[in-house]
């Protein structure tokens, strides 16, 4: 099963970020000639529940429960047994997934776990995650849908090599909310979301609360490029835990790097859930 970035990074991160000074040391003892052969004795930890769900609003929800394994066992994906996975939100609405592994078409990644109706959510709902399996583990989580932050233009301009070598960057701009504390996640696809962007930054507005975005490219982009932007508003929980997860990864198999661990948004186990807030634009280089 193809998985998404994530689920590939929490795999391969959550047991071994704590641990990657003593293997890094014994590699440059050897360098030196004074190599010695020792047994190293990994701590036992209990398998925890991974979770990685994100909800979209005017979709079908679906997500990905997996658990997590030994450090130095295989990076497949092991999927616990028996899993219950109910959600809930606003008026009583209630959606108990089913367990039904299939690959998204759009984003072409891999879930486990599928609603039977399509989201209806508005900015300030709230939405809750219960997720149990065979061996009576409980992850919960809770997530308020942002509110959405308009993009106000985008556009585009050439530079003056001659006409066939020419590219164009790209500039979008938006207006920050008067409230401090605003997140967000931008980025720029070629062709379809499906593939890897382009172009993926995650400002906050620490810097200009309430003030006017200006987002810009290099110039990487030809005429008739088909271009799709996206701007995410994110919450404080999930910016975070992305964050830490760049911050694991390069950590991962480091002698030299701080351990950082993933500051996951749930409880009872580890991943994330949130709501997405976004706005999209396609737009054709001319």
């Amino acid at each position: 099963m193809r998985i998404s970035r994530i689920s590939r990074i929490l795999w391969t991160v959550l047991n071994g970020a704590a641990r990657p000074l003593a293997v890094g040391s014994l590699a440059i003892l050897g360098g030196c000639g004074l190599q010695q052969d020792i047994d190293v004795e990994l701590p036992a930890y209990p398998a925890q529940l991974v979770v990685e769900c994100y909800l979209d609003p005017g979709k079908v929800p679906q997500l990905t429960v997996t658990e997590t394994t030994e450090y130095l066992a295989s990076p497949n994906p092991s999927l616990p047994q028996q899993v219950q996975v109910v959600l809930s939100g606003p008026a009583g609405w209630r959606d108990t997934l089913q367990f039904a592994p299939a690959f998204d078409p759009v984003t072409k990644k891999g879930y486990t776990h599928r609603g039977h109706a399509a989201l209806q959510a508005q900015p300030g709902d709230v939405f809750t995650l219960d997720v149990t399996d065979a061996l009576g583990r409980h992850l919960t989580g809770t997530a308020t849908m942002p509110a959405r932050v308009p993009i106000d233009t985008v556009e585009w301009k050439f530079n003056d090599r001659p006409e066939d070598q020419r590219e164009a960057y790209v500039l979008v701009r938006f207006q920050d909310p008067a409230t401090a504390g605003d997140y967000y996640r931008f980025q720029i696809h070629r062709d379809s979301i499906s593939d890897d962007p382009e172009v993926d930054y995650t400002p906050d507005d620490r810097l200009n609360n309430g003030q006017e975005f200006t987002l810009g490219t290099s110039y990487e982009f030809e005429a008739g490029d088909t271009l799709i932007t996206t701007l995410y508003h994110l919450d404080k929980a999930y910016a975070d835990f992305m964050q830490s997860v760049d911050d694991a990864r390069g950590a991962n198999g480091n002698p030299f790097a701080q351990p950082a661990g993933i500051r996951s948004t749930v409880q009872g186990g580890l991943g994330v859930f949130t709501v997405l807030s976004y706005e999209r634009r396609t737009i054709i280089i001319k």
